[in-house]
């Protein structure tokens, strides 16, 4: 069961702005009802502003809450404010969203986009993209663009954000082959208290194995878990995990989560935890 905020649930039980304007200025159409998720968002602009926005959605309450909340927030906006507008801006107004339901603000962005990409008749560079997720028509460009965006770290984040990977499964290597180029693109320096320094893999691989001796094993091994490294291939830790751990099932944390955590608090905040079998 979900956890939503009190203003989720308003927007949810009592949302704004729905239907849909006449010859509207703009008009925003993404998802797809095959796909579970679909928003059509229609905004009557004036001299730059936009005066009125309504949307139809079919999709959860995050969906519903997420679209009532776009149309609030943009209501009254220059076009190009709305523009800066970001998924976490619409999050933040709601309180926050279940991470499992992160793609319900990214909806509403995208449709914001697609609208005053019709305003303005150009075309929306993301429609250019190679489809990577065909059970959810995610492109590659959605997926780089979530990573970098919302500095995402697992293939479950990126399902989280985007839906990629949410269907068969089929693209979960293609989404880990983005994840790991993405992020190699951008390498993020650890600040220490003489300043930046780089880990050579030698040294990442000592500090990963201390830790996990020092901290992560005993904590495991107390409810008769235990962990064993597999591989580390560049940001990715590759682990094998066996056993539960009751702080986490306590904190609805997973394991491989926690270890996650750990080795970013205490290693480097870039780590990518997978579980091998």
């Amino acid at each position: 069961m979900w956890e939503y905020t009190d203003k989720v649930q308003e927007h949810f039980l009592r949302p704004h702005n729905v239907g849909e304007i006449e010859n509207p200025s703009g008009l925003g159409d993404v998802g797809s009802l095959a796909c579970g998720d679909a928003l059509k968002l229609t905004l009557k602009i004036e001299d730059d502003v936009i005066v009125d926005a309504k949307f139809k959605t079919f999709g959860c309450a995050s969906a519903i809450a997420s679209s009532s909340a776009l149309t609030i927030m943009v209501t009254g906006m220059t076009v190009d404010e709305a523009e800066k507008l970001t998924n976490d801006d619409i999050a933040d107004y709601l309180g926050g969203l279940p991470k499992e339901k992160m793609h319900c603000s990214v909806m509403g962005r995208e449709a914001l986009e697609a609208a005053i990409a019709d305003y303005r008749g150009v075309i929306l560079p993301m429609a250019e993209g190679e489809v990577v997720c065909e059970c959810f028509g995610v492109t590659d460009l959605d997926v780089i663009r979530a990573i970098k965006e919302s500095d995402l770290r697992s293939v479950e984040e990126i399902t989280n954000f985007t839906k990629a990977g949410g269907g068969c499964g089929k693209c979960e290597d293609k989404l880990r082959d983005l994840l790991q180029a993405t992020i190699s693109e951008t390498p993020v320096v650890p600040v220490t208290a003489d300043g930046p320094k780089r880990l050579t893999t030698l040294q990442k691989i000592k500090k990963i194995e201390e830790v996990l001796e020092r901290e992560i094993k005993p904590a495991l091994k107390k409810d008769g878990g235990d962990i064993e490294l597999v591989d580390v291939d560049g940001d990715f830790v590759m682990v094998s995990l066996r056993g539960a751990c009751t702080s986490c099932a306590k904190s609805q944390t997973t394991l491989k989560e926690y270890v996650e955590k750990k080795l970013r608090e205490l290693v480097l905040d870039t780590l990518i935890v997978e579980e091998v079998k």
